[in-house]
């Protein structure tokens, strides 16, 4: 079982994003334990393989909340009496091998808080890097500078987390000058284990929807977005790291086992506002906004605003575009042959029985899942 918690809570909201977060100078930590300990009170009890704390910026949360979150799920969802004999170690209801990883912003790691976050159970963090450029980072809305990644890395392994992931953003407008060569030049220089890497998308209601709409900057280039996503694909090869997904590298041992879950269409769990919780054939999904879910779990409603029951049709879309979005790819059987034409314009290729893309096919992921369900559909 793989258990995902938001945390909605940020300082301000960045340029680009339409998360569901909620803004605030006080972040109101006892109501927001109280509300996912409440919802997670009707779980079975489990061993999570995975826990992934997201968000938001979950890095906000007081790092005594975030071992009382972790030691108190736990304990709820296993033998509550083990939980009592073993409430003098918070890990003590956590698998011994779970990857539990928290996402968070470089301003909030300080060696006391990496500290207190690995002898909570963190062993992985996700660090929300974006960019080196100072002025990237001022147009992103962000809170941090290019020096706070660095001293971020460092406190998060002076404190025995070894396991860090970076984000960083691409294909930003021309008019920013960002040097994409140079800013994979200096996150690999940190020696991150993984690295996940998004393409900036335009979303709508952001600050950077209504700067387009204006005219104060340009929406994202379609051939820079391709001219540089293919070279990260080039220089972070040179590096040994290797694209396991479309959007994420890593070294040789240190894929996200809990995003590997999402891919592979294995069960989850997830708490908070916003959250999604998949159970193989019926998908549903939390009260977006803080407030709502809050007074939802404090009144005694169901917090879920809607869910799905997936067709067949349905779970073998997901299934095809699930496995081509990874490297492992999709198992050819007689219903994918003969190949889809884009095989021979390099987007697909056939190795050890499976259909794979390459990086130009990632590119293409949609058209290419949108073709072979259309030929599957045909025949």
């Amino acid at each position: 079982m793989h258990l995902y918690l938001h945390i909605p809570f940020c300082v301000r909201r960045c340029s680009y994003c339409d998360f569901s977060i909620a803004v605030r100078k006080r972040i109101p930590v006892r109501e927001y334990i109280d509300a996912v300990l409440k919802e997670a009170g009707s779980l079975e009890q489990v061993d999570f393989e995975t826990i992934y704390l997201g968000g938001g910026t979950p890095s906000l949360l007081p790092s005594d909340a975030i071992a009382r979150l972790l030691h108190d799920l736990t304990s709820r969802i296993r033998n509550p009496q083990s939980a009592i004999r073993n409430r003098s170690n918070p890990q003590s209801e956590i698998r011994n091998d779970a990857e539990i990883t928290l996402e968070a912003n470089p301003e909030d790691v300080t060696p006391d808080h990496a500290r207190a976050w690995r002898a909570a159970g963190i062993n992985r963090v996700s660090l929300g890097a974006q960019s080196f450029d100072d002025t990237v980072l001022k147009w992103m809305h962000r809170s941090h500078d290019a020096a706070r990644i660095g001293a971020a890395m460092h406190a998060l392994r002076g404190a025995g987390i070894a396991n860090i992931s970076l984000d960083l953003i691409f294909a930003l407008p021309e008019e920013l000058h960002r040097d994409w060569e140079r800013d994979l030049d200096m996150a690999l220089a940190l020696r991150p284990n993984h690295l996940s890497l998004y393409g900036l998308t335009v979303e709508p209601r952001t600050p950077l929807d209504r700067w387009i709409s204006r005219g104060a900057t340009h929406a994202p280039d379609e051939e820079r977005y391709a001219d540089e996503y293919l070279f990260a694909h080039r220089r972070l090869a040179a590096d040994g790291f290797a694209f396991y997904e479309v959007s994420n590298a890593s070294l040789p041992g240190f894929r996200s086992q809990h995003n590997s879950a999402y891919w592979s269409g294995k069960a989850y769990v997830g708490l908070g506002p916003a959250a999604h919780s998949f159970d193989g054939t019926t998908r549903r999904w939390n009260l977006r906004a803080w407030e709502a879910y809050r007074r939802a779990i404090a009144e005694g409603r169901s917090q879920v605003e809607s869910e799905e029951r997936l067709t067949d049709e349905q779970r073998e879309l997901e299934r095809v575009y699930l496995a081509l979005r990874t490297d492992q790819g999709l198992p050819i059987t007689a219903s994918y042959r003969p190949l889809p034409p884009f095989a021979a314009q390099g987007w697909v290729e056939v190795r050890d029985g499976r259909l794979k893309c390459t990086p130009e096919g990632w590119l293409r992921l949609d058209s290419i899942v949108n073709e072979i369900s259309h030929d599957r559909a045909a025949h």
